[in-house]
């Protein structure tokens, strides 16, 4: 990787051999070869040109939640699309947002302008990206049930908008191609009013409270739910409930969260990850699907 070229063709922040673990909700994962902040569109069409000449391969990160990033560290450049984070009612009642906004402030923004159909990011961390690439939900809907378009950049630094129908939305999964970056996403909402809208929210975040861990990094739903059931049930039911590998556990308090106590590694995430897998398979003769997105040097194709 030719670093001054690098730096030389962005406008946003460049950092090289960036551990991350400092950017993954887990706290674990290698460092990068690069890790970069384009400011805009402009910006990372140019980081895109930049990585199609030199052949650098590229990965989009919102907050670095919902993933593992495994200890041999990325190969290439990570784009952080944090300072893409503009918010514009182009609409009465439809917003287009930039693809690095986190969830928490989309949703607060709505509160404030009384539009409703967000009201199911509440307590769902990540980025607007994010959630488009993987149908972030709740039983209060997913993104699906909002989005009109999402507009990413290819490594050709071509910009490429979709309708929702184009982007193949799915539970928990989209069609939306994982070589390319989300830059923004326009959303259809609703007139409704505010005390009602903050009400559902309240009762959502009141749940996700009662159930989740508290304290200890983690990233969310490990596995994906069977139809017709639920990871962590399946999981509590082989008796995996506070099963530990080094210092990765299955939460006592919700067996569908993994946490890391205390100096774990991505390896003990994995190793842990496939005895809640075979558990499950022989108590409940079900294939349990990850949830978590793996990424980073040397990750094995049946983690995937």
């Amino acid at each position: 990787m030719k670093r001054e070229a690098l730096q030389r063709s962005l406008r946003g922040p460049v950092r090289f051999d960036e551990p991350m673990a400092r950017h993954t909700t887990l706290r674990v994962g290698g460092p990068a070869d690069a890790w970069v902040e384009p400011l805009d569109v402009d910006d990372l069409r140019a980081l895109a040109a930049y990585c199609h000449d030199s052949a650098t391969p590229w990965y989009a990160l919102g907050i670095g939640s919902n993933l593992l990033c495994l200890d041999g560290g990325i190969r290439g450049i990570v784009v952080s699309t944090r300072r893409m984070d503009r918010i514009e009612r182009i609409a009465p009642a439809t917003l287009r947002t930039g693809g690095g906004l986190s969830t928490a402030r989309l949703l607060a923004a709505t509160l404030e302008m009384g539009l409703s159909g967000l009201e199911f990011l509440a307590g769902v961390p990540g980025t607007v990206g994010g959630g488009l690439v993987m149908n972030a939900g709740t039983y209060l809907g997913e993104f699906k049930d909002v989005t009109r378009a999402v507009g990413t950049v290819t490594r050709r630094g071509d910009c490429v908008e979709r309708t929702a129908a184009e982007c193949g939305f799915a539970y928990r999964t989209s069609s939306i191609p994982r070589d390319e970056i989300v830059a923004w996403g326009t959303f259809t909402l609703r007139d409704r009013p505010r005390d009602e809208m903050e009400r559902d929210v309240r009762e959502l975040r009141g749940r996700r409270r009662a159930r989740e861990p508290k304290g200890l990094p983690n990233a969310g739903s490990f596995f994906k739910n069977p139809p017709g059931d639920f990871a962590g049930r399946l999981i509590e039911l082989a008796g995996l409930k506070g099963r530990s590998v080094g210092g990765a556990q299955i939460s006592p308090v919700h067996a569908n969260w993994f946490v890391n106590t205390g100096g774990a590694c991505a390896g003990d995430f994995l190793a842990l990850a496939e005895i809640a897998r075979r558990d499950v398979r022989e108590s409940s003769g079900i294939d349990l699907e990850l949830e978590v997105q793996i990424v980073g040097d040397g990750s094995p194709a049946e983690a995937r």
